[in-house]
């Protein structure tokens, strides 16, 4: 192995109050990371460009060095969840979440309460794929917690809007769900939106009263009773080979672009959620995914010429305004990973890179597009860097990237 990419997702952040106008980076206590500041370059990344606010899919898609525009988020996690994609196949991003009714269609909450355990969404997704009755073939599938994704067998449009309350507009989120409309005059347009519509009624129907949400509601916990649909897709793109890399990821977006990257892709079960406190079981997978990383990284470092490694986890308390959750997060990940990387890569000539996908203001509870900070070591050059965080970064010899570029600035191309 020569080269180790860690991308902390959405660990970016801007100033927060409780740290004394510090982000969770600059406030998390980081000896191993800091250990590879002192001793690399930094600079700063606008993943896309200046005036975007990036999601993590395009994000991902212009780090590896392909068009940010090539593709949308569906396809990704079809192919991430294991589902085959035939030409003409409509695969979308999916979410169980929670509105008051169909006739206010007022949003409570995007994902049930970040609650909904893996075996419910079995019993839903089931009584979904059996009960809702459309004019095609389709398949749901429920992948890790309150996420999910639909495709649609057949000739389809993706020319449409999400069905999704965060990504209608770039402003405050709509508090109303809003169905899919066509985004041209083409009869196909029309018919995949009248599709969708119909699949977001029936689910209704079907989920409102379905006994894991009857149940749900007596604990006290949101009712998973609508699927938010975003990311519509038709095409599986063709992306920039990765042949001779691994990939450590358990999320299928991250999934899905390591496996048409041609990436030899290695995950775990994510732990199921016990109870009700949602960042117990965020502390149990990033430990966990800590822990595969560690363990992959030592049995297959031989047999790849790089490593793509992924957290999901500390993307969460940006979206949440936990700024106390992020900076312990990034401390583990310090201790755990980066504490395992400083040893291991001594007397190898192993390089080092770590950026985040986007920024996740807590303040904002969203992402921003503010820059992310880059390091790369490779033990011989360095600058005056110190620490790996924001305002740091931007003092870094590296100077200003954009994502496109990303690869060959950072020296992980070839």
């Amino acid at each position: 192995m020569k080269k180790i990419l860690v991308i902390l997702d959405g660990a970016a952040d801007l100033g927060v109050d409780v740290f004394g106008g510090r982000t969770p980076l600059e406030a998390a206590e980081t000896p191993n990371l800091d250990y590879f500041a002192e001793n690399g370059k930094m600079g700063y990344m606008y993943s896309i460009s200046e005036d975007v606010v990036p999601g993590s899919d395009n994000a991902l898609l212009s780090i590896f060095g392909n068009d940010s525009r090539l593709s949308k988020r569906g396809i990704f996690e079809a192919v991430g969840a294991g589902i085959n994609i035939k030409r003409g196949d409509m695969a979308l991003r999916a979410n169980f979440g929670t509105i008051e009714n169909l006739k206010t269609k007022k949003v409570i909450d995007r994902r049930a309460g970040r609650t909904l355990s893996n075996k419910e969404a079995e019993k839903l997704a089931w009584s979904i794929n059996n009960k809702i009755k459309l004019p095609c073939k389709f398949e749901f599938k429920p992948t890790i917690q309150h996420r999910g994704v639909l495709v649609l067998r057949g000739g389809f449009s993706d020319n449409i809007s999400d069905i999704d309350s965060e990504w209608l507009s770039s402003g405050e989120q709509e508090k109303v769900l809003k169905l899919s409309e066509p985004l041209d005059e083409d009869e196909n347009s029309k018919y995949s939106t009248n599709i969708l519509n119909e699949f977001i009624e029936q689910a209704f129907r079907v989920l409102n009263n379905h006994p894991v949400n009857l149940e749900r509601i007596k604990k006290g916990l949101y009712p998973a009773n609508v699927i938010f649909l975003r990311g519509a897709e038709t095409e599986i793109p063709k992306l920039k080979k990765y042949r001779t890399w691994m990939s450590i990821n358990c999320m299928p977006l991250e999934i899905g672009i390591a496996k048409i990257s041609e990436m030899k892709n290695f995950s775990f079960n994510y732990p199921e959620l016990k109870g009700i406190d949602v960042y117990d079981n965020l502390y149990a997978g990033l430990d966990k995914s800590i822990k595969f990383a560690v363990s992959t990284i030592k049995k297959n470092h031989k047999s790849f010429t790089g490593c793509y490694v992924h957290f999901k986890e500390t993307d969460v308390p940006g979206h949440d305004n936990k700024p106390y959750d992020k900076k312990k997060m990034i401390e583990m990940i310090d201790k755990g990973l980066f504490g395992f990387l400083r040893k291991f890569i001594e007397g190898k000539n192993i390089k080092v890179v770590v950026t985040c996908d986007h920024s996740t203001p807590c303040r904002l509870k969203a992402h921003s597009s503010e820059p992310v900070p880059v390091l790369v070591y490779n033990g011989k050059d360095k600058d005056t860097s110190k620490k790996f965080a924001e305002n740091e970064a931007r003092t870094g010899s590296l100077g200003k990237i954009y994502g496109k570029d990303f690869m060959n600035k950072t020296g992980l191309e070839g």
